[in-house]
């Protein structure tokens, strides 16, 4: 795999509390630099500024995040105003006190509400923090975001003290969506060798917050 190649499957990544709208303009700068497919900034830091992201790029922000554990109604109502702020793309944190209560038709309904409050073309990712879930809770997560109409399902936050992204899940979700959704690995991906381990266990998007030093493991 190419550095090129790579490059564009990469949501180049600045979710900090404490990124100012400096740091923002300078992640635009490198993803454009590196090639990047988009970047990912959170909801507060939209809408990007004009001239300061190459038209080439995407813009994908976060929704429910980090927890999930927001009303249905909180997490359509961030993702429209994120969408109507120039986001292409949002990604969504599902509700884990949900999931690990087997709550799958709530799960769906909530996924659902987001989908209906953002419709194609703009593209919504499930984030289901698949390092605090059982392999059945992987699963039946990838099933409700299948149901409910979204594009990707996204493997984590980044921010859960479980971990993130592991081959293991990428697998699983990958099987399980069986190429009618994206699959996104997100949290913990540092190396080129690790990058290219999610792509082969079936990872079609990357979330990387360190692009510039993955990237540059890899060949040209």
């Amino acid at each position: 795999m190419t550095r090129e190649t790579v490059a564009r499957l990469v949501d180049h990544t600045l979710l900090k509390p404490e990124a100012t709208a400096a740091d923002v303009a300078a992640l635009c700068a490198e993803a454009g630099d590196l090639g990047a497919f988009s970047v990912c900034v959170s909801p507060s830091r939209l809408p990007i500024p004009p001239g300061v992201l190459s038209p080439a790029v995407k813009v994908a922000t976060v929704c429910g995040f980090p927890s999930g554990a927001h009303h249905d109604a909180v997490k359509a109502a961030e993702a429209a105003a994120s969408v109507e702020h120039g986001a292409d793309e949002v990604d969504m944190v599902v509700d884990l006190g949900l999931v690990k209560a087997g709550e799958w038709a709530a799960v769906a309904a909530q996924i659902a509400a987001v989908r209906a409050a953002v419709p194609a073309p703009a593209l919504l990712k499930v984030i289901i923090e698949s390092a605090a879930l059982t392999d059945e809770e992987i699963v039946g997560s990838c099933r409700a975001a299948e149901q409910a109409g979204a594009d990707f399902v996204k493997t984590s936050t980044g921010f859960h003290p479980g971990g993130g992204a592991s081959e293991h899940a990428v697998r699983l979700m990958a099987e399980a969506v069986g190429g009618r959704l994206g699959v996104k690995a997100s949290g913990g991906i540092r190396t080129a060798d690790a990058a290219v381990a999610m792509i082969r266990a079936g990872a079609t998007r990357l979330g990387l917050s360190g692009t510039r030093a993955v990237l540059d493991g890899l060949p040209s």
